[in-house]
């Protein structure tokens, strides 16, 4: 941690923001293990969901409430009565709570999406924020698409959050419109002119023109002490401000913002590299802090300045981000203990009988492979040990699959459903297409297969295979993750793991398959 002046909260909303992105759906065992990790990371406020929005992201916050301690836990809520209401339910036992209320504040939603004139909408505030406030002492408002609002009424409204009780006032540049100068002196003028001490000010950007976190580093210049972003920059179309640059920027340029966080930075890799095996939504080799490319020197002269003086090409260490240093091969020879720190440096969160369930499809790995990397330790532990879903409709029994020069592809699935086992076969374009054939002759519905996906865990030769897809039925999606020796099983394993994410998804929202 740094040592510079003022601290900087960082209000994490992967679980919330940072889940609407498109292709995403976690659920709540998945939720569960990215907010252990963002309690080890030290954020200030985790919102951990919507619960008006469904029952699943009800249960999730309720879950988060109930395992992680001690981060502020918050709950995005609309400024309908029963959406606060909801919001205060899921957040029960929170040691500390907070709702987030919003309402938008420009012209353009206000006419056409609210339909709303300026005086519904203060009376709304008002009212909203004065229900929440008897819930939970801990009441944030935020005025949605607030950069492309008049900043009079925006100061207006501030006032009477204020006044109705608002303990926190958001910023949002909710489509990312503003310029950095731009959004730093609107953020500083608003703070100003509302002129209310104690209150905390803060920002949540968005990417679309690529400024998120340019805009909220400019508005922490101007005053604000809160950040809202998302590990890897998840998020809405083109992504939130992404929270590992704004924090590094604080930390590596602290002599120009005179503020810092309170951000364990060596837990960024890891929490980055669990956030996309969960959600599925890969980092860009080049992305900033935890891309894979972001130590990586190739050129001559930057490979000679380094073998100098690191600090010739280097504004931060890789082990300031917990970017890998030294690595220690795990293979049939390591033990529980060092399997453990492993899994715990990756990020994971295991309970004592998945740590036992690991370690013991672990030294099965070593038995097939001479060395097992840590993207075939993040693979099955996403595959075969973190409780995905509560209940499971298919399980994988047996396959058999055939490919022969001149012969069509066949395949041969046996599924377990409901203590019963069925077998079906078909040909196909190729083993894969043929063994998806003969589960969908089991299923009693036909999903669409909306993404398909295979990547190596490493670049070993013998490395695990890991296959990535999405199903779409109606208007659900869900995704589904396989890992295997066999790149074959590891597709039909990420197929109805899919399937199993549906029939839960379905159910949850009362729609029939």
């Amino acid at each position: 941690m740094g040592d510079s002046g003022e601290f900087v909260r960082v209000f994490d909303t992967t679980l919330r923001d940072g889940e609407q992105a498109a292709r995403v759906n976690l659920n709540t065992g998945e939720k569960v293990q990215i907010a252990r990790q963002l309690e080890r990371l030290r954020v200030d406020i985790i919102e951990a969901g919507f619960p008006a929005s469904s029952p699943g992201d009800f249960d999730a916050v309720r879950q988060v409430v109930a395992e992680v301690r001690p981060p502020i836990i918050a709950a995005l809520a609309r400024t309908k009565e029963q959406d606060i209401t909801a919001a205060g339910e899921a957040l029960a036992g929170a040691a500390h709570a907070r709702i987030h209320i919003f309402l938008a504040t420009s012209p353009i939603h206000m006419e056409y999406k609210l339909k709303m004139t300026k005086d519904e909408v203060l009376k709304e505030v008002g009212s909203a924020v004065k229900f929440a406030r008897g819930i939970v002492r801990d009441v944030e408002f935020s005025a949605e698409d607030a950069s492309r609002s008049e900043i009079d009424f925006l100061v207006e409204v501030f006032t009477l959050a204020i006044e109705s009780g608002a303990t926190t006032l958001n910023i949002p540049d909710t489509v990312g419109y503003a310029m950095p100068l731009e959004f730093g002196d609107f953020c500083g003028a608003i703070i100003k002119r509302v002129n209310k001490p104690g209150v905390t000010w803060s920002v949540h950007c968005h990417n679309d023109l690529g400024l998120g976190v340019a805009n909220s580093l400019s508005a922490v210049r101007s005053g604000v002490r809160q950040v809202e972003c998302t590990i890897n920059g998840l998020g809405e179309r083109a992504g939130n401000a992404s929270m590992e640059e704004i924090v590094m920027s604080l930390r590596t340029r602290s002599d120009h913002f005179g503020a810092d966080t309170r951000i364990d930075t060596t837990k960024f890799f890891s929490t980055s590299k669990l956030v996309s095996n969960l959600t599925g939504v890969l980092v860009q080799p080049n992305k900033a802090i935890v891309g894979v490319n972001a130590f990586a020197h190739e050129a001559g002269i930057h490979q000679h300045g380094m073998l100098c003086n690191r600090a010739t090409y280097e504004i931060m260490t890789p082990e300031s981000v917990g970017s890998p240093g030294t690595d220690l091969h795990l293979g049939k020879h390591s033990g529980r203990h060092a399997f453990n720190e492993r899994v715990e440096n990756l990020g994971y969160h295991m309970t004592t009988e998945q740590g036992e369930r690991a370690f013991e499809y672990f030294k099965v790995l070593c038995d097939k492979k001479k060395e097992v990397s840590d993207g075939d330790i993040e693979a099955f532990l996403t595959d075969r040990i973190i409780d995905v879903i509560p209940e499971r409709n298919y399980e994988l029994k047996d396959f058999a699959v055939t490919v022969a020069s001149g012969g069509k592809p066949t395949a041969s699935i046996t599924l377990v459903h409901k203590d019963q086992e069925i077998t079906e076969a078909a040909v196909g374009n190729g083993p894969v297409d043929a063994a998806y054939k003969a589960i969908l002759k089991i299923l009693s519905f036909e999903p669409e297969l909306a993404e398909f996906r295979i990547r190596s865990t490493s670049e070993l030769a013998d490395a695990l295979g890991e296959a990535h897809v999405i199903l779409r039925y109606k208007d659900i999606k869900a995704q589904g993750r396989g890992a295997s020796t066999d790149i074959i099983e590891a597709t039909i394993r990420a197929y109805i793991e899919a399937v199993n994410r549906l029939y839960h998804s379905a159910a949850a929202r009362e729609v029939k398959i």
